[in-house]
């Protein structure tokens, strides 16, 4: 597949874009890796080689620019070494809809495998080879969430300790990595210290309006096994008859969102606007995210551990070309 960059023909804060067409094969994901070049002021040019180690893979490349394991031959460097971007936030806060500005007016950067790609070709792979099962996709998230929550528990930082065993090729086309995304309050805590270059983008939004982007957005990655609910999703009450989330099977619901964000909810089902099997799948999505991760304790840390290198944006108040403008503002000051 041959990608071609994005480049901005007029924006004296991007010099020297890239204009180098090369081909990616992800995993065979068929994804478009997004390019583009930043300039790197903000940055030090020092320790410009460094060591990820790791005792779990082999040296193996992922992409023609990327590998993870060890020892690393000549001519590659590890990302703890690297300009780095990564964006912060659970799912719904705007992450992918930041990139997807961010590729209509930046030239040329390296857009690394993302988090759920990271998470099937080392987190997932290494979790079944320790049980001795086979090593198969897994897209239900709940079971991915329980095999990232045993990964964490193991190693420290959790997909932060996966990102930063990456190794970046010499002759990659960019200086600078963007990384879709961490979480949790201990991955950035662990990122900050092992990524001393990595700055931090943190996208937030309140729970409610999460849920009601997931809805809207169609994603057939946001699914969650009906086996692995309280109700098959075959007995859920009709809209019309569903008076709370007592009713959809999620009375933990009760515990996150307010009585009025409830009683909104539950008004979409009787105007008919969605579906009890839709609006209870993307409510457990929320609800199981919120088992793992904690926006406010992941704000906490970036500050405590990171407060120069972070930009922390309510995808609320700012529409996403505001927040696009103030990102591309803050990593080209």
């Amino acid at each position: 597949m041959v990608l071609a960059p994005h480049i901005l023909q007029a924006c004296p804060v991007f010099p020297n874009p890239f204009t180098r067409i090369y081909n990616v094969d992800q995993n065979q994901s068929h994804k478009t890796t997004q390019l583009a070049h930043f300039s790197m002021s903000a940055y030090s040019d020092s320790a410009l080689t460094g060591s990820a180690s790791t005792k779990m893979l082999p040296f193996q490349p992922i992409t023609p620019h990327l590998a993870m394991g060890t020892p690393a031959p000549l001519g590659w460097r590890s990302i703890s070494a690297l300009p780095l971007v990564i964006l912060v936030g659970v799912t719904g806060v705007g992450k992918s809809t930041l990139l997807a500005e961010l590729s209509k007016v930046v030239p040329i950067y390296l857009l690394l495998p993302d988090r759920r790609d990271l998470t099937d070709q080392l987190i997932i792979s290494h979790m079944q080879s320790q049980d001795g099962t086979p090593t198969v996709p897994v897209t239900d998230r709940a079971q991915r969430f329980a095999y990232t929550r045993r990964y964490r528990e193991q190693f420290e930082g959790g997909m932060a300790h996966a990102l930063a065993q990456l190794w970046v090729n010499d002759e990659a086309p960019a200086n600078l990595q963007i990384f879709d995304g961490l979480r949790g309050d201990n991955e950035v805590a662990y990122a900050a210290s092992a990524l001393p270059h990595a700055r931090f983008v943190m996208l937030d939004a309140p729970d409610s309006v999460r849920v009601q982007r997931l809805l809207g957005r169609g994603d057939a990655f946001d699914h969650i096994n009906a086996t692995t609910t309280t109700l098959p999703i075959g007995t859920l009450p009709a809209g019309t008859n569903t008076t709370s989330f007592v009713d959809l099977g999620l009375p933990e619901a009760c515990t996150i969102f307010s009585a009025t964000e409830e009683q909104s909810m539950i008004d979409w089902l009787q105007r008919g606007l969605v579906s009890s099997a839709d609006l209870r799948a993307k409510l457990q999505i929320v609800i199981e995210e919120r088992r793992s991760y904690d926006p406010a304790a992941t704000r906490h840390a970036l500050q405590q551990h990171a407060p120069q290198r972070t930009l922390y944006l309510d995808t609320v108040t700012h529409d996403p070309n505001a927040v696009a403008a103030r990102t591309i503002s803050w990593l080209n000051p």
